[in-house]
C-alpha cells in the first residue's frame, strides 16, 4: 500500500479515520455483547423447551398406550381421524440487525378432537391434547434453535470485524498518524533552521553594509 504524502490535510484525514475506526470498534463490541446476552437466554430457553417436549411426549405416548388397552383397534381409528396439520407461519424480528424467526401455528377449528366421542376414551382425548401441545412446543423449539444459529453466525461475524478494527485498522492508522506527524515535525525543524540561517545571514550582511557606510 502506497504511503500518503505527509501533509496536514492527510494528517487530519488519518485522525478522522482513526476516530471512525474507534467508534466502529465500540459499536461492534457493543453489538457482540448484546447478541451474546440474547443467545445465552435462548440457549436456556431451548434447554427448557427440550425438557418439556420430552416430558410431554412421554405423557402423550403413555396416554396413547392406555387408550389402545381400553379401546383396542378403535384407538387407531381415532388417531387416523386426526388430520395432518401443516398450518404455520413465519415472520421475523430484528435484534441489532439480525433477523430472527418467529414461528406460529394457526389455531385449530374446532378446538376439540376431530373424532366422535361416543366410542372413545378420555385417554385418547388426553393423548390428542398432549400431542397438540408437543406440536406447539416443537414450533417454539424450531424458532429458538434457528435464532441461536443466526445469532451465533452474527456474533462470529461481529467478532471478526471487531478484531480487524482493533488489531489491523486502528494500529495501521496510528502508525500512519505517527509517520505523518513525525515528517511534519521534521519539516518544521528544517524550516526553523533555514529561517534562522537566513536571518543570521541577513544580519551579517546588514552589519557589513553599516561598517562600509561608516
Amino acid at each position: 500500500m502506497a504511503q500518503t504524502a505527509p501533509t496536514k490535510g492527510n494528517l487530519n484525514a488519518a485522525k478522522r479515520s482513526r476516530a471512525l475506526a474507534d467508534n466502529g470498534y465500540e459499536l461492534m463490541d457493543r453489538k457482540r455483547n448484546i447478541l451474546i446476552r440474547e443467545i445465552m437466554e435462548l440457549m436456556d430457553e431451548a434447554e427448557d423447551l427440550q425438557e418439556r417436549i420430552d416430558s410431554t411426549f412421554s405423557e402423550a405416548y403413555a396416554s396413547m398406550r392406555l387408550a389402545e388397552i381400553s379401546m383396542g383397534g378403535s384407538a387407531q381409528s381415532g388417531a387416523n381421524a386426526v388430520p395432518i396439520d401443516d398450518s404455520f407461519s413465519i415472520r421475523f424480528r430484528s435484534v441489532m440487525g439480525v433477523e430472527l424467526p418467529v414461528v406460529s401455528a394457526e389455531p385449530e377449528e374446532p378446538s376439540g378432537p376431530p373424532y366422535g366421542l361416543a366410542f372413545t376414551s378420555s385417554d385418547l382425548d388426553d393423548a390428542y391434547f398432549k400431542f397438540a401441545e408437543v406440536k406447539e412446543l416443537i414450533c417454539e423449539l424450531a424458532q429458538t434453535e434457528n435464532s441461536i444459529y443466526r445469532l451465533a453466525y452474527a456474533i462470529k461475524k461481529a467478532q471478526k470485524r471487531a478484531n480487524a478494527l482493533k488489531n489491523i485498522v486502528i494500529p495501521g492508522l496510528e502508525s500512519e498518524i505517527f509517520r505523518i506527524s513525525d515528517a511534519l515535525e521534521e519539516k518544521e525543524r528544517e524550516e526553523f533552521v533555514r529561517l534562522k540561517v537566513v536571518k543570521s545571514r541577513n544580519e551579517r550582511l546588514k552589519g557589513e553594509q553599516n561598517a562600509q557606510t561608516e
